[in-house]
């Protein structure tokens, strides 16, 4: 056990940098969570690091080696919990046990059962001072992704959506050409977009909005990731033209999702690089929907809850809808959904422009307070359906 010396009190400054390490992270931890460490002596850091998949050491690991043998007797900030089990790599936790570390402030526990408060109950049985919550909330929101998958196998989901003050996504059906950009929110809030895919591992979309936009669906933020960002349609019928942008450009990152028997279309779509995987329809009298079907004569969509439940089973821990107002009401009427990201332009489009949703939706509380940002003459709102952590 090591012997206990007078610290200064924590600085939520080295926090602060440990999460912009761990913002490091996005795009290349994906299974893993993103994690930043920073290790402090004498008022000043000596050791950094943030987790990589591919890299496979684990944050703590980076800053004991670039701390070398400075490390005994630092203060370590980490993002998330030492981990307690190894795995493809040794635990954290005895790690910096080894290492001499004297104190480890952790912003959140670990949400993974396997590791949740056994990293720190590693770190306190070796006398290591813990203190646990600095900038919880900020920790948190980096990986509810992980938080999600880890305890359920299912991905964090969020429905992001532009549109007008009156709550229109589109202007009326038929009044642009397809293919035919139409942008209702400015360059920043594009810009944001961009990085928020940067963000997830998948995003989806729905055939009608293929069919009449024509998207690319890709991550243009300009930053490196190490899994490609899988692109997902639901296209029940398999209508995806062969000539669409997202066929042209797929590298075996894109997957559609239908629910007929292969065709021909289906041969030539994974002849050009387009995986292609039948789940179940979406049943109308599902308990799980409840939403009114009011045209019955209109063909049920794909079965959400095996889409998401087949995304988890790929390690896609993080998905964005960005689909139309029928793939809008499922996602929500079949409680999909876990955070609202809506961007509002400072324009009205009337009643002839494409509604965010086609039916009304009974909506439950929130899980947390929305949140309010602007980018350029835009406002982004964002809530919490559900918490991944509570």
């Amino acid at each position: 056990m090591q012997k206990r010396t007078k610290l200064p009190p924590p600085q939520p400054d080295w926090m602060h940098e440990a999460l912009d390490l761990a913002r490091r992270s996005i795009g290349f931890a994906s299974p893993n969570p993103v994690v930043g460490c920073v290790l402090v002596k004498d008022e000043a850091v000596i050791g950094k690091g943030f987790h990589g998949y591919d890299w496979l050491d684990h944050a703590e690991i980076c800053a004991l080696k670039d701390a070398g043998r400075t490390a005994r007797g630092s203060t370590a900030y980490v993002t998330l919990e030492p981990c307690s089990h190894t795995g493809r790599t040794g635990a954290c936790a005895r790690a910096l046990v080894a290492a001499g570390v004297s104190r480890v402030i952790v912003a959140t526990v670990d949400p993974n059962p396997a590791v949740n408060g056994k990293g720190i109950e590693i770190l306190r049985d070796a006398g290591i001072e813990v203190e646990v919550g600095m900038l919880e909330k900020e920790a948190r929101r980096l990986n509810d992704g992980f938080a999600r998958h880890i305890r359920t196998g299912l991905p964090f989901v969020t429905l992001k959506v532009a549109m007008s003050l009156d709550g229109r996504i589109a202007p009326a059906p038929g009044s642009a050409p397809r293919g035919a950009p139409v942008y209702l929110t400015g360059e920043e809030s594009r810009a944001e977009v961009h990085h928020m895919r940067h963000g997830v591992d998948a995003v989806i979309t729905g055939i009608n909005t293929v069919l009449q936009d024509d998207p690319q669906m890709t991550d243009r933020s300009g930053l490196q990731r190490r899994r490609p960002l899988l692109r997902v349609v639901l296209d029940s019928a398999l209508r995806m033209p062969l000539d669409a942008k997202l066929v042209r450009s797929a590298k075996e990152d894109v997957l559609v999702f239908c629910t007929v028997a292969p065709t021909e279309r289906q041969r030539g779509l994974e002849a050009m690089g387009v995986r292609v995987e039948r789940v179940e329809a979406e049943e109308k009298s599902s308990t799980a929907v409840t939403r009114r079907w009011t045209d019955p004569t209109r063909r049920a969509g794909v079965s959400l809850k095996q889409v998401f439940e087949r995304l988890g089973e790929m390690d896609v821990l993080s998905v964005m809808i960005e689909g139309g107002g029928q793939v809008n009401g499922s996602a929500l009427a079949g409680g999909h959904v876990d955070k609202l990201t809506f961007f509002y332009a400072p324009v009205f489009l009337g009643a002839h422009g494409v509604p965010l949703l086609q039916e009304p939706i009974s909506a439950g509380p929130l899980a947390a307070e929305p949140t309010v940002e602007r980018f350029g003459s835009d406002v982004r709102v964002e809530a919490y359906l559900r918490d991944p952590w509570a």
